[in-house]
């Protein structure tokens, strides 16, 4: 056993690490989350009814070629508490962790879209401010650090503060993005992957399409970390 491992299971004994997912204490080289988590929690998939019902989520915009989820979002449950731990509790980690899962499993699926860059959904400075950093950047991150397509968290910005989303309908969350962000002048790539850390009526990301769209942008993929379930 070389010194960096013993100092390590020394640490352990005294600061046990544990699963952001299940709390059960990490075990050698475990990070963040745990082995029999990252195996089980609850995949969307490439196949069956939530695969089926994501890719609804955009018909009224054609320019959005595919739309993939990585896990299924429920109250309670062990892919909320991920976020919660990535959104307010400041582990950057998880985020990183989670967009380098999603990189690696669609690449081994087979189904990685093809485009020149990735592009995180931005917060308003303000809240930025507050939360110290943007989720979705980390997300994009390691996204990237698992297939290599470049990121960007600067490209597109929201210039208009909203109210959260959470407990509005599909017609006040889309009025509520109406507007909200901009894209840097002289920047239009013809394929853009948007990322953000969870999916429900998807009026955000059509925002930001749109957006994109209007400044010379022509073909768009959606991945979120997390499908909410209704």
């Amino acid at each position: 056993m070389n010194l960096k491992q013993l100092l390590r299971d020394f640490a352990d004994l005294l600061f046990p690490r544990c699963c952001e997912s299940c709390d059960r204490v990490l075990q050698g080289n475990e990070a963040i989350i745990c082995t029999l988590c990252r195996i089980s929690l609850p995949r969307v998939g490439s196949d069956g009814l939530n695969s089926e019902s994501l890719q609804f989520k955009f018909v009224s915009l054609p320019e959005v070629l595919s739309s993939h989820s990585f896990l299924l979002f429920t109250k309670r449950s062990k892919v909320q508490k991920l976020l919660h731990a990535l959104k307010y509790k400041g582990n950057k980690g998880v985020g990183i962790l989670l967009g380098q899962m999603f990189g690696q499993e669609l690449k081994a699926s087979g189904h990685l879209p093809e485009a020149e860059i990735i592009l995180s959904i931005p917060l308003h400075p303000k809240k930025r401010k507050q939360r110290g950093y943007n989720q979705s950047d980390l997300l994009a991150e390691g996204f990237s650090r698992a297939t290599h397509i470049p990121w960007s968290g600067a490209m597109l910005q929201r210039v208009k503060y909203t109210a959260t989303q959470t407990g509005k309908t599909k017609i006040e969350r889309r009025e509520n993005v109406q507007g909200v962000f901009a894209v840097k002048k002289g920047f239009c790539p013809k394929s853009v992957i948007l990322i953000d850390d969870v999916l429900t009526t998807g009026a955000t990301l059509e925002e930001c399409a749109r957006t994109l769209l209007a400044s010379g942008c022509k073909q768009f993929h959606i991945l979120t970390i997390a499908l909410a379930q209704h």
